[in-house]
């Protein structure tokens, strides 16, 4: 056995334990979606009646860039709204008190996230504060199903085989265009 084996076992070994390390910090870091490196954050709250697919740690984004994330999901047990407490960066203390937070989601089936849009008020949210201004979730399913099955509501009565109704029967009031 060549004097060289030793240090080549050594540099594998290194490597491999670098390796790990990177893989430890990179695991960590994913789950709680920091590892401790940044600034701080300060909370806000928003309610909403439909939280959707929105879950703890989901974006919160202006304009598409995220500047916080989602800290807690509670119900209020008085007004039975869902409570969402946001965590937004400290580099961006001076949003609006009139800020309007909405759960929208990214494409048709992309991950639900918090939309803030600024408002005018040259008073900023400070910590605790409440967005008074929100909009629900919007579900597709349900939205889909109320197309699908209220399409026939103009011939509701109709039935197959009969006659469509004469150009002219009680719609002599509207013009051609609406005929």
């Amino acid at each position: 056995m060549s004097a060289r084996a030793p240090r080549i076992e050594f540099a594998v070994g290194a490597f491999l334990l670098l390796a790990l390390a990177s893989l430890l910090v990179l695991a960590i870091a994913s789950t709680n979606g920091s590892f401790g490196f940044g600034g701080g954050t300060y909370e806000v709250t928003a309610r909403f009646s439909n939280l959707g697919p929105l879950r703890q740690n989901a974006p919160v984004k202006i304009g598409g860039v995220a500047i916080g994330k989602v800290a807690r999901i509670g119900l209020d047990p008085v007004k039975l709204d869902s409570v969402v407490t946001l965590a937004i960066d400290d580099r961006y203390d001076d949003l609006p008190a009139d800020t309007s937070a909405a759960i929208l989601t990214s494409g048709l089936l992309g991950e639900s996230y918090v939309g803030l849009k600024p408002g005018g008020d040259p008073d900023p949210l400070k910590s605790g504060d409440e967005i008074f201004l929100t909009q629900s979730s919007v579900d597709i399913i349900e939205l889909v199903g109320k197309y699908m099955f209220s399409g026939g509501a103009d011939n509701a009565g109709a039935k197959a085989g009969d006659a469509p109704a004469a150009e002219g029967d009680g719609d002599d009031a509207l013009p051609d265009y609406l005929k």
